[in-house]
């Protein structure tokens, strides 16, 4: 959420309740007005049955997936979800399903867990995009 909201509004804010949200946005990308549909959802929220989480996948055109530098368990279970991505939305059409994984947290460097080379060759090992970003920052 703290990413999301970041980038909405230019604004960091530390803390975030456990809730999903729809956010829309207006974009401007070479010249073009692009409407933006972002669903937020707290990785708390994505333990439940199935079925949401392929309403999720289904509802969107392409995925960031965010983890925390300092949480192991964040970086831990994003190749299962861009596995299950991936099976959902690939299985349909031949197009590339359009996924970046995002290591959230670069200013907390002294509490990292993950480093960045670990997170590079996950994404390059499931042909994802990588970035490395401080939402705080």
């Amino acid at each position: 959420a703290a990413l999301t909201v970041r980038f909405l509004t230019r604004r960091f804010i530390g803390e975030y309740g456990d809730m999903e949200f729809i956010y829309s946005h207006n974009l401007t990308v070479d010249g073009r007005e692009i409407l933006l549909h972002i669903w937020d959802v707290p990785n708390s929220q994505v333990r439940e049955d199935g079925s949401s989480e392929e309403k999720r996948i289904q509802w969107a055109d392409s995925f960031v997936l965010v983890y925390s530098i300092c949480d192991r368990a964040s970086f831990n279970i994003l190749p299962l979800k861009i596995q299950f991505i991936k099976a959902a939305k690939e299985g349909q059409s031949q197009e590339k399903v359009p996924i970046v994984i995002v290591g959230n947290k670069r200013d907390l460097h002294h509490q990292r867990v993950v480093s960045s080379e670990e997170g590079r060759l996950l994404a390059l090992s499931l042909d994802c995009g990588f970035y490395e970003v401080s939402a705080a920052e």
